[in-house]
């Protein structure tokens, strides 16, 4: 019974393989090096420049020298002085080949001529495509078609000196090379152009996600400052207005005062339950949960008017229209608008005062009034609690009126359209 074989294929799969995984490590470490390279250049360009002309002078030298360029040359006995001259005029120019290439190209251009035209066939010559490559690269494309008529120059020169066979040997290959280092500079160009155009937009896309990440903080601390004035402004008033009620109740009715006592204390804890949700949303710990409750909406209005009622402030409501219809949001919008007003008239409405809450939920929107008999001071400035309901009724394209009335008191006016609530119900 014969053993099977194994397949002839695998011996060059691993071979492929070995050969594959080592392609990437040796493309990264020639980026290594080209990237150093470019960061030596981008350091010290002129110690860079000079190393490049000096490692071309030393090659022009070394074929000017003997059994260099006589071996090519169509007249190998001109003078020594002219043919050094001439390696040198190819050679030494590449020194500012970037930052005048054209006026470098065309003292080169002419000294190639003169080579061509002599018969040295200097292999110098050559360098003229160094700079036609950075013309390529750091000039205008129309600059280019000049460029490369002056590199060819040289050799129409050499195919009119010596016509036989000059189309074969001079001009095609010429023209090769001409195309060839100019679409090299073209595609080195494009590529760096490209690549430049992506850190800019990387650096554009940070700045942006910075400026992103700073207007959601302030946003972000703006609603936590509204949130904490909301709860600790209005729960503050509250317990004020119950202890002078309950100091000046004290003197006649200790029970009343006791009462006052037992709502200032219900009061501060309902503010530190709050205060304690907040922050504990706020909190940055991974390991716990934040104690969450809902937000207040149409359904607490009684208890805060209550609360607020507690604390000796007589208040009429009118409550009516369907608030089913309307999200939670809204309601909450709603509710910190009454719940500020009421608030103020508490700060600043003076003793004897009396308040109205009015909300209607109509089909076309939702309207809250309220109003109280106070003497509020005259051309008092608004202050963060009016600030923050306008911020918030901003949020629903609402309006928001507050001022003194002609018969005396203070009156806040909310309206929120409907069709700006609907479109969030929808999108809920």
């Amino acid at each position: 019974m014969t053993e099977p074989q194994p397949s002839s294929t695998s011996a060059p799969d691993h071979a492929d393989q070995a050969r594959s995984a080592g392609a990437v490590p040796l493309t990264q470490h020639i980026q290594r090096v080209l990237q150093r390279i470019r960061d030596f250049d981008r350091r010290r360009p002129l110690v860079w420049d000079l190393l490049f002309t000096a490692f071309f002078v030393v090659l022009a030298l070394i074929d000017w020298g003997p059994g260099g360029w006589q071996v090519m040359a169509e007249n190998a006995k001109l003078p020594p002085a002219l043919t050094l001259c001439m390696a040198l005029g190819l050679s030494l120019p590449l020194l500012w080949r970037r930052r005048t290439p054209m006026a470098v190209l065309a003292v080169m251009s002419a000294v190639a001529l003169v080579n061509s035209l002599t018969g040295t066939m200097l292999q110098a010559s050559l360098l003229t495509l160094f700079v036609l490559f950075n013309v390529a690269l750091r000039r205008p494309l129309k600059t280019l078609w000049w460029a490369s008529a002056l590199v060819f120059l040289p050799y129409a020169a050499s195919s009119i000196r010596d016509p036989a066979g000059a189309w074969d040997r001079d001009l095609v290959p010429a023209l090769w090379y001409i195309a060839l280092v100019a679409l090299l500079g073209i595609a080195v160009r494009t590529r760096r152009d490209y690549t430049s155009s992506l850190m800019d937009r990387a650096r554009q896309l940070e700045v942006e996600r910075d400026q992103q990440a700073q207007l959601a903080a302030a946003a972000e601390r703006t609603r936590i400052a509204r949130e904490m004035h909301d709860i600790i402004g209005h729960n503050l008033s509250v317990i004020t207005g119950l202890a002078d009620g309950g100091a000046y109740a004290a003197k006649k009715n200790p029970e009343r005062a006791g009462q006052a006592l037992h709502a200032i204390s219900t009061t501060s804890r309902e503010a530190l339950a709050e205060l304690r949700r907040l922050l504990g949303v706020l909190r940055d710990d991974e390991s716990g949960s934040a104690e969450l409750a809902p937000q207040p909406g149409y359904a607490d209005l009684n208890t805060l008017v209550d609360g607020v009622r507690s604390a000796g402030l007589p208040i009429r409501t009118d409550i009516t229209g369907n608030p089913e219809t309307y999200p939670e949001g809204l309601h909450l919008t709603v509710y910190r608008v009454v719940q500020e007003a009421l608030t103020n008239i508490l700060k600043h409405a003076g003793p004897g005062a009396q308040a109205t809450v009015e909300v209607l939920y109509a089909p076309d929107g939702v309207r809250a009034t309220v109003t109280d008999t106070g003497h509020p001071a005259a051309n008092a400035p608004e202050g963060r609690g009016i600030t923050g309901m306008r911020e918030r009724t901003a949020l629903y394209e609402g309006t928001l009126e507050a001022g003194p009335m002609p018969t005396g008191g203070w009156q806040v006016r909310l309206h929120l359209p409907a069709a700006v609530q609907k479109t969030e119900k929808s999108a809920q």
